[in-house]
């Protein structure tokens, strides 16, 4: 059999994607094998592959693959979400680079542009994810606005609204004024802004008194409508009852009296301005005071802003502060750090305001999931400390404001029969609809033209709330076989930045809509970020291309990088270096392979002790780790996993066991070895598999032919067994040796064809049936026990004393001496550091004693240094 002697992923990766497509081993139907079930992380319509998805798809993927090689039926769900805000601002921006305005089309022609933009453009990071070797059941791909997608979510509405759990109320929202929508609390991020603290003086009607306050909005001055001090600030008892007049607008307006209000911040007298901010809202509800709302919806000022209205309110700052200074209102202007809330998606800063909004109660509904993840441990999440978040977020809730003032995504099932904000009923359908509007208005003559749809779509976390239930059509046919079977799903990998906005709110449906968690286990990524711990970004610039990634270091290595940079619930600290090992492993894995096809075979020659050993050894080392492998997965450690199979690939596989059972040069192996060789490889490449698909199901292939239902992807897993914990360290013993005879060869310039003899105190007893591994790693043609020490090179493995005579024909003893004698030196001052610390009573009294022990080890370790160096000087002079 021909190989090519280097690995090119290119050749690999869409030749082997191919075969597992066309092959339909990712595909899932209910049978009875045990189902291990993965929903994805519906990425947005609009979304390009990132390193955070690459990651997380990472993940996912060694979770499926391995639960395939363990024999489960395991179904990992594919699927987009509609992302309303952003899809529609790229429908918007698109429609306008055309010369359409959205303002000039109806509902359904927009809704006609953004099905063809999604049509078009949406859905390539799915595409993307099939390069990085994702084994999703496509099949089954999802998409948010699916048709049935769609009917549960309405269906939902509808419920929760008859069980009087979604009402209509006026309050005041976060307003996007850039995607001109509303936006959750959970959508709102907060940072800090270097702003102004403005002093400006109010007029008290009447007289000649002035009153002070402190804003960081002068611009909403226009919307004030009292002014607000603590009745037990004696500052300010000549205001009592007293009225203020507005600067500017001039309009009239009653000092009121409040607890509320902080003397301690600013001047003690609080602008009060119930259309523009929470707290002034409940000043102004309790005080009945009248609202007055400044802005327009993409905050220009409306007709309340007088001279500045159509102006943005950032514009309109500066200029009111000017004139305020110019008419003698300002008293000072301070530095200020603010903290301001920015929308999530546009980054534009949100803007206080009062609207009609429908929201879903979430105390009650919150209760089974909050108790779910602290209480019963129905569902935990990896790492545990991500608890006190859960439980913050949870025991805080707020009403979850559910509507949004788009067009793209489900438009909600409010119909209006009257001109009332109560005169409307909620269906399903508009049939539905009509036939509850006739009850209620007792009105059998009324048409269903008289209805009007409420224009407000829902929040796209409406629809993905239900992601795990509705992929398998839980909410409109609670009982199919495919529901029963397929949920609860086992593990939720994602990132703790949606906690709260998405995994919390699964739980919550999951239990309100089929009485169990969604999930078991829920692993929690950290964010990507690059070697100096900076969050990647397409503005600075620090995000790699992960295509460009796949096509330089093979998806394998990708993965490999991605996996080794990264531990649970830590942010990733990705560099490209590891990368190029996943790659380097690639190579390595590929090198073993070229290596044993070079090999002819013979059925006439006897194993080689040396052999037997060797695969006695690597099949205990392998269980081990197996062992700690399937440990690392239970805790969700797959880059510990990873680095344990690294390991035991790369050094104890490749390093060694090839080294030992390779035959000589230009000589057969015999049948026996050879055979065990490729059933140990085949062992490891089942466990490699997950983390390495493409790479490992050509290795497969080459090293035996086999039909598709001997494929790779589909294999069985290695079973765990016991394994020998003595015949490891007695290994471990006879590598120490045979590292010290390869360093004595490098420090002496011995070539590895010159054979060397090896003499040996053996104070450890250490078993000779571990010298055939010995001599054939490091050419020693014997090993011979001795009771004195003998001239020569040497070196200590725990107490036994090693000696290799060297003839000083061979070395520079010049040279050999002044390097030992500075070796001598160091381990001389290492020793005085170490004594003085243990002739220290203090240290000795304080130290535990594991601390204790390993300084009094290090004493004898270096005395037995010094010992062998000075007789090594000794037999050079």
């Amino acid at each position: 059999m021909s190989i090519p002697s280097k690995y090119d992923a290119s050749l690999v990766e869409d030749k082997w994607y191919d075969y597992w497509m066309k092959h339909n081993y990712f595909h899932s139907e209910v049978d009875e094998r045990e189902p291990y079930t993965i929903v994805i992380p519906p990425p947005n319509v609009t979304g390009v592959l990132h390193m955070g998805h690459m990651l997380n798809n990472t993940i996912q993927d060694v979770l499926i693959r391995r639960a395939r090689l363990l024999g489960k039926n395991a179904c990992w769900v594919p699927g987009m979400d509609h992302a309303s805000i952003a899809t529609e601002a790229k429908v918007v921006a698109k429609l306008k680079e055309q010369g359409i305005d959205k303002n000039n089309l109806t509902r359904e022609e927009f809704l006609e542009h953004a099905w063809e933009w999604k049509n078009k453009y949406g859905g390539i990071i799915l595409e993307q994810l099939k390069k990085l070797g994702a084994s999703c059941d496509w099949e089954r791909t999802k998409f948010t606005m699916d048709p049935d997608m769609s009917e549960a979510v309405i269906k939902v509405f509808v419920d929760l609204y008859n069980k009087g759990l979604i009402y209509r109320g006026y309050r005041m929202v976060n307003w996007d004024p850039e995607a001109k929508t509303t936006l959750s609390d959970e959508e709102v991020e907060y940072v800090e802004k270097q702003g102004k603290l403005y002093y400006v003086n109010y007029q008290v009607e009447g007289s000649d008194e002035i009153l002070t306050i402190a804003t960081t909005r002068p611009e909403t001055i226009l919307g004030d409508t009292a002014i607000c001090i603590n009745p037990n600030d004696e500052r300010h008892q000549n205001l009592r009852g007293k009225k203020a007049i507005v600067p500017i607008c001039n309009r009239v307006i009653p000092i009121i009296e409040d607890e509320y209000v902080d003397v301690e911040f600013g001047t003690g007298c609080l602008k009060v301005t119930p259309a523009h901010d929470e707290n002034d809202k409940v000043l102004g509800d309790k005080h009945n005071l009248e609202v007055i709302d400044i802005f327009h919806e993409d905050a220009t000022l409306n007709s309340f802003g007088m001279h500045y209205e159509g102006k943005d309110r950032f514009v309109v700052r500066k200029e009111i502060v000017k004139e305020l200074e110019e008419k003698g209102h300002i008293l000072k202007v301070e530095d200020y750090n603010n903290r301001v809330g920015i929308s999530e998606r546009t980054k534009a800063i949100i803007e206080p305001r009062l609207s009609d909004q429908w929201f879903l109660k979430m105390e009650e509904l919150a209760k089974p999931a909050l108790d779910a993840v602290l209480e019963t441990g129905e569902v935990k999440l990896f790492p545990k400390k991500f608890e006190n978040t859960y439980r913050h977020w949870m025991e805080n809730i707020r009403d979850w404001n559910i509507s949004r003032q788009l067009w793209w995504g489900q438009q909600i099932p409010a119909y209006y029969y009257g001109d009332g904000k109560e005169d409307f009923v909620v269906a399903e359908s508009k049939e539905e609809a009509l036939e509850l509007a006739k009850e209620v208005t007792q009105n059998s003559a009324l048409k269903i033209e008289s209805l009007k749809q409420d224009p407000d779509a829902l929040d796209t976390w409406f629809s993905s709330w239900l992601w795990p239930i509705s992929v398998f059509d839980g909410i409109r046919n609670p009982e199919n076989e495919e529901i029963k079977y397929y949920y609860p799903t086992n593990d939720l990998v994602t990132g703790p930045d949606i906690l709260f906005f998405w995994v919390a709110r699964m739980i919550i449906a999951g239990y309100e809509y089929k009485e169990e968690r969604p999930y078991e286990n829920v692993y929690l990524t950290g964010l990507v970020r690059d070697k100096q711990r900076r969050k990647m970004s397409k503005q600075l610039g620090n995000s790699p291309d992960a295509l460009k990634l796949i096509q330089d270091y093979g998806a394998d290595g990708v993965r490999v990088g991605l996996l080794l940079s990264s531990a649970a619930g830590n942010d990733l600290m990705f560099d490209e270096a590891l990368c190029q090992q996943g790659k380097g492993l690639a190579n390595k894995v590929w090198s073993a392979l070229y290596l044993t096809t070079l090999w002819e075979t013979s059925d006439s020659i006897e194993q080689p002790v040396s052999s037997k050993i060797a695969i006695d050894w690597y099949r205990s080392k392998f269980q081990k780790t197996l062992a700690e492998m399937e440990d690392h997965y239970s805790k969700y450690r797959l880059s510990d996993a990873l680095m344990a199979i690294y390991k035991l690939i790369f050094d104890d596989f490749c390093g060694l066991f090839l080294e030992i059972v390779k035959p000589s040069y230009q000589q057969p192996i015999d049948q026996k070895t050879y055979d065990e060789i490729i059933d140990i490889f085949e062992e490891n490449l089942k466990v490699l598999h997950p983390f390495m698909p493409f790479l490992t199901e050509e290795v497969w292939h080459q090293l035996n032919e086999r039909n598709p239902e001997k494929a790779l992807i589909i294999a069985k897993y290695p079973e765990q067994t016991s394994y020998d914990e003595e015949l490891i360290r007695s290994f471990d013993f006879a590598t120490d040796v045979v590292s010290g005879l390869r360093t004595i060869r490098k420090e002496k310039n011995i070539a590895f064809k010159e054979a060397i003899e090896l003499s040996v105190i053996n104070n450890e007893s250490f078993t000779n049936e571990f010298n055939s591994v010995i001599q054939k790693l490091t050419n020693v043609s014997q090993i011979t026990e001795v009771k004195e020490k003998v001239e020569g090179a040497s070196f200590r493995v725990k107490s036994n004393e090693y000696f290799v005579p060297i003839s000083l024909d061979n070395i520079n003893v010049e040279e050999e001496i002044e390097k030992l004698t500075k070796e001598l030196k160091r381990a001389e001052g290492f020793l005085m550091g170490i004594q003085k610390k243990l002739s220290n009573e203090r240290f000795v009294n304080n130290a535990p004693e594991q601390v204790i022990a390993l300084e009094r080890k290090k004493e004898s370790d270096t005395l037995a240094k010094i010992e062998t160096i000075q007789s090594s000087l000794k037999s050079l002079k």
